[in-house]
């Protein structure tokens, strides 16, 4: 069977239980028109017409995830606030179980406010404490974890650097999945990959795969290889997937490194894609394809979202429908 008819014979009833841990936070929007300059400084004026609030960070993964068909629970620390209040609601409204999700009285819950006149970003305020998890906080988590590790399907860890995924607590959870041989696929932040070592995919794109290895920026596939042979030392991870933003990705092992060329026509967005990626590669794992069709169907899904503009999800059918089209041409 090939992989359209693989993709096509999903049963839409058995559900795949994907379980993400990550940085929860809020993406609000303001937007507003500017004609005119504050006499008390030289900024525009912003005459508020509309605003939003939407999911942002691991809320992201979970859309997508959402969008696909899978049954998701997420875990993580908030702030016992109203915007934790508000993320919360948004979660449950979209079916995902938050019974993992604990609030912090001491945190904020992260909210990342933009200013946009037209398409223009004037500027972004940021409310957050990045500070690690506490101890006590972070054995709570581990407590209500253990079941619903032992229960999923497979589980994603959406790292975002706001001090969830501090080394004790992410090695805890990599070592309760491992001995319950669930897979781990890791959206990684920051410079110690140490971390992560246990995971069964780690998922950088180009720049943070050349930070982590600490090395020069990475202009070709030799370079990507030397890099990688850093991270597998320092992880002993069996992938690393390497989102090359319009250009693709890249699966690299220990012996090889396979490039799969994006399958966009139009590129308007790239916001979000890296989410996408993510959600799709774990969603087909879930289902029981292969590291590699799930990357192609990544791709493929990556190639939708590109062409809106802003975080977008999309759909088994509509990755089908790309497939199709790609076919055609």
């Amino acid at each position: 069977m090939n992989l359209l008819d693989k993709v096509r014979s999903i049963n839409s009833d058995k559900k795949p239980s994907i379980l993400v841990i990550g940085d929860l936070m809020i993406d609000h929007y303001i937007w507003g028109s500017a004609t005119r300059l504050s006499p008390e400084a030289p900024v525009p004026i912003v005459n508020v017409k509309n605003e939003s609030t939407t999911l942002g960070g691991a809320g992201n993964v979970v859309q997508n995830l959402v969008a696909l068909g899978a049954q998701v629970t997420v875990a993580g620390v908030i702030g016992d606030d109203n915007s934790g209040i508000a993320l919360i609601e948004i979660l449950e409204s979209e079916g995902v179980k938050t019974h993992t999700v604990i609030k912090d009285k001491a945190r904020s819950t992260t909210v990342k406010t933009r200013v946009l006149v037209g398409s223009h970003q004037l500027v972004r305020i940021d409310r957050e404490i990045t500070d690690p998890v506490p101890n006590e906080l972070a054995d709570e988590l581990i407590e209500k974890l253990t079941a619903c590790i032992e229960n999923a399907d497979i589980i994603i860890l959406s790292d975002y650097n706001k001090g969830l995924f501090a080394p004790a607590l992410t090695q805890r959870i990599i070592t309760i999945a491992n001995r319950h041989n669930k897979k781990v696929i890791i959206d990684p932040k920051g410079l110690n990959y140490e971390k992560y070592k246990g995971a069964y995919i780690i998922k950088p794109n180009r720049k943070e795969l050349a930070e982590a290895a600490k090395t020069e920026k990475i202009k070709n596939g030799d370079d990507m290889q030397n890099a990688a042979k850093i991270i597998f030392s320092q992880t002993g991870t069996e992938y690393l997937i390497v989102t090359l933003s319009e250009e693709g990705m890249a699966i690299i092992t220990k012996e090889a490194t396979k490039l799969m060329p994006v399958k966009a026509t139009e590129v308007f967005d790239v916001t979000g894609a890296g989410d996408t990626v993510i959600a799709t590669i774990a969603y087909f794992i879930a289902g029981g394809f292969s590291v590699e069709d799930a990357c192609i169907l990544a791709n493929h899904a990556a190639a939708i979202v590109i062409r809106h503009v802003g975080s977008a999800t999309t759909t088994v059918d509509e990755i089908i429908n790309d497939m199709e089209g790609s076919l055609a041409h």
